[in-house]
């Protein structure tokens, strides 16, 4: 498949009207769910310029997520590395922890302007499932929240949470502790959009990343948009004028990634690098490291980039990140590799641990399995590039639903 060169300005090329970013995306639903996402489309092509859906969307993101989130430089990490500067956006900081508040928000105030009464999701790590049943008991919404059986037990105290903020929330997939991912992410996909399919005339699939048919992605990147733009600003502030030489997200979906890249994409000068899980080792059904490894197909209603199996069927992935364990990307990350625009690396499960630990003794950050993938690989590029260099990243969320986990699995390396 050739490349193509971008067009600019970025955002006002992409999607296009049938929802492409190149030749990824599309809306590959059910043709009896199409009028619902057109209407939603509709929907939000009138509000998105709408003055009184703007300033409640600003309100909420301020009274409630505690927006803008800081912009905060990694002293301690910076000066040991002795190379580039690293600067982090504290998305850690929102209401709920994480970046996906900022998108949950959003669909809930277009699920009240299309008159529906219920927002149904899925989640990996737990943290867009507690985004959203925050959205849905501060607007008076219903909320139904499906998650893999395995993440249930696993980031028990996101589902306890969920819970208490009143959602109910749907165990998918296998239960038993398998190697090939099942009971995860993709399975939680699997039976939100079969419990949307059932509920649509009443319900808004308020889906968890920039995945899926359009208008999803596109949504939830307007949505995240405002990382960005609150960044960039933040760091032209900090830097007398000038930009980042390098901005670096985590990457599964793509929310958090495109929430930041967007905002420098037409930026020639900053380079974007999209950071994958590689699990244990580059054997198949031990990473899910997509761009990577992964080949053209359809998944979730949209065409990307997937990790397949020879019979085209998603094969098994894996990562200690719960939030990254899926087995393809958003189409608008799978268009930016394609036209060569971002950079993609790889961080294993060792390297996540160690810098989760790292952060957490060293600048007294406590930060999400998810965003460590996206700050040890900061790390590594710093000590590679001169101190002269800035290095933006996206602390993508907070770690406190991991730290049981860790310190079961790995409580041994808190000596070191």
């Amino acid at each position: 498949m050739a490349s193509t060169p971008l067009k600019r300005p970025y955002l006002d090329h992409y999607p296009d009207a049938s929802g492409y970013y190149g030749p990824f995306g599309g809306n590959h639903y059910p043709p009896s769910l199409r009028p619902h996402l057109d209407a939603l489309t509709e929907a939000y092509n009138s509000l998105r310029h709408d003055p009184n859906f703007i300033s409640t969307l600003h309100e909420v993101r301020k009274t409630l997520q505690g927006r803008p989130t800081p912009l905060h430089y990694l002293a301690n990490t910076s000066a040991q590395v002795k190379g580039a500067q690293i600067y982090a956006k504290r998305e850690d900081l929102n209401h709920t922890g994480a970046h996906k508040i900022n998108h949950c928000v959003g669909f809930a105030l277009l699920a009240l302007h299309i008159h529906k009464s219920k927002l149904i999701a899925e989640t990996g790590a737990g943290q867009h499932g507690v985004a959203l049943a925050t959205a849905a008991a501060y607007f008076g919404l219903e909320c139904e929240v499906h998650m893999g059986a395995i993440d249930v037990q696993k980031q028990a105290s996101n589902v306890g949470r969920m819970r208490l903020l009143g959602a109910k929330v749907v165990a998918a997939g296998a239960k038993e502790d398998r190697a090939d991912g099942a009971g995860n992410l993709k399975d939680a996909s699997d039976s939100a959009f079969q419990a949307y399919t059932a509920q649509a005339e009443t319900s808004l699939y308020a889906i968890g990343s920039a995945i899926g048919p359009h208008p999803f992605p596109w949504l939830v990147r307007e949505f995240q948009a405002t990382v960005g733009v609150e960044a960039r600003e933040q760091f032209l502030d900090m830097s007398g004028g000038v930009l980042p030489d390098h901005v670096v997200a985590c990457v599964a979906g793509g929310s958090n990634a495109l929430g930041m890249f967007t905002a420098f994409v037409d930026d020639e000068d900053v380079t974007l690098h999209a950071v994958e899980p590689l699990g244990t080792s580059s054997n198949a059904g031990q990473h899910a490291a997509t761009l990577s490894f992964g080949r053209p197909g359809t998944l979730h209603g949209a065409q990307s980039i997937v990790i397949q199996n020879e019979d085209d069927s998603p094969a098994p992935v894996r990562s200690i990140a719960s939030g990254l364990v899926y087995p393809g990307v958003g189409p608008e990350i799978a268009h930016l590799h394609h036209a060569g625009r971002i950079k993609v690396a790889t961080i294993t499960d060792d390297e996540v641990i160690n810098t989760f630990f790292r952060m957490a003794k060293q600048e007294g950050i406590i930060v999400a399995l998810e965003s460590a993938h996206a700050l040890a690989y900061a790390i590594k590029l710093a000590k590679e590039r001169p101190s002269t260099e800035k290095i933006l990243v996206n602390l993508s969320g907070r770690g406190d639903k991991d730290v049981d986990y860790v310190l079961e699995k790995y409580g041994d390396r808190l000596g070191r």
